[in-house]
């Protein structure tokens, strides 16, 4: 253990209402973090409670503008810079993905019918890691997998890649699908780095001024150290499937951009959206297929759980080896949920469980207010 627990047990801090709105099981959900920041936008409002610092030694206090590493939810960043392509008209739909894969990229049997959209609803074939990424995370594997394998190892492992399933025939969860579509939208904008093209297409213009692909933070800005188990982790890397996994963000910027999701009018955007963008916006919550042997639904990235009154609930998570991450929203009940702690998933980690039933919740309120 690195540190005294101390700082994991300390009061919240709390906003205006609703932050009154959120149960203690979610504020005490990740008891091996030192930083906990949850933004809850509701009925016009918008409010957050934070806990602790940004370490268990040395930190600093954590604030709404605190960034941490979130995981996965990079994934609904990536699918949002996808609709924003197409919008513009850069790429189409069903595109198939290698047609802008960097010159010379060799893919799997019946690879060349995987589209962009396959990607971006799971439904590649490929399959959750890239060939070739375990055994070269040997020895990383509690510290930074992803650390050692780049663009270069990406691509030449999608030429030795067996599909699990013909494109379009099976949902399969795909980290390496999705940063494959990272580097298909940047080879469609000429080859730009992932970072640059999703600063300036989405994050500059939805005013999300703590967030970025990038692993350091912004002059002025704070950023938490994660942990497992209390033992402090290396900052997360995934050089090669930045689309996957790589962008840092705030409490702050994830309400900011549920709220765009909800209304791409939103007071809450600082920034200028594009009208292309404002089409994206829209277009990434579009339900795209059913789950199987399920009700769910699937948009570009984003889950969605139908719910009784028929409407859905849109939700995702993240997760590195030292961060846990959730955002969820109603865009029929104008709700939207963000949880952020600075400690890995686990035995006695439930955020993301409760904070995906306390959106649920007060959608219930919600309906019966």
């Amino acid at each position: 253990m690195t540190g005294s627990p101390a700082v994991a047990t300390a009061p919240f801090a709390w906003g205006p209402p609703p932050a009154r709105d959120l149960p203690e099981a979610l504020l005490s959900a990740a008891p091996g973090a030192s930083a906990v920041a949850v933004g809850l936008y509701r009925r016009g409002q918008r409010s957050f409670a934070v806990r602790g610092s940004t370490a268990f030694e040395g930190g600093t206090p954590v604030e709404p503008s605190t960034r941490f590493e979130i995981g996965s939810l990079t994934k609904t960043f990536t699918a949002l810079l996808f609709a924003e392509l197409a919008a513009r008209g850069d790429v189409g739909h069903h595109d198939p993905a290698a047609r802008h894969l960097p010159p010379g990229t060799s893919v799997p049997a019946r690879g060349t019918e995987i589209t962009l959209t396959h990607l971006a609803t799971h439904t590649s074939g490929l399959p959750r890691l890239p060939p070739g990424l375990l055994r070269s995370a040997a020895g990383r594997l509690m510290t930074n997998p992803y650390a050692g394998f780049g663009r270069a190892d990406v691509l030449r492992a999608l030429a030795r890649t067996r599909l699990r399933a013909r494109p379009g025939d099976r949902v399969h969860y795909s980290n390496f699908g999705a940063g494959v579509l990272g580097h298909a939208l940047c080879g469609a904008d000429g080859g730009v780095p992932y970072e640059d093209l999703l600063a300036a297409r989405v994050l500059r213009p939805l005013g999300l001024h703590d967030t970025s692909a990038t692993p350091d933070p912004p002059p002025g800005a704070t950023q938490v150290t994660g942990y497992w188990h209390h033992r402090p982790r290396p900052p997360f890397a995934i050089p090669g499937l930045p689309g996957a996994g790589a962008v840092r963000s705030s409490a702050h910027d994830l309400l900011t951009f549920a709220e765009a999701l909800i209304s791409p009018g939103s007071a809450a955007v600082t920034g200028v959206p594009s009208a292309p963008l404002r089409t994206a916006l829209e277009d990434v919550v579009r339900p795209r297929l059913v789950l199987p042997r399920s009700t769910s639904r699937l948009a570009l990235i984003w889950n969605i759980r139908p719910r009784a009154d028929g409407t859905g609930l849109y939700h995702h998570s993240g997760g590195t080896r030292g961060c846990t991450a959730f955002v969820g929203f109603s865009i029929r009940h104008d709700t939207a949920l963000v949880a952020l702690a600075n400690c890995a998933s686990g035995p006695g980690n439930t955020l993301v469980q409760q904070a995906y039933e306390t959106l649920s919740g007060l959608v219930r309120e919600r309906v019966g207010g």
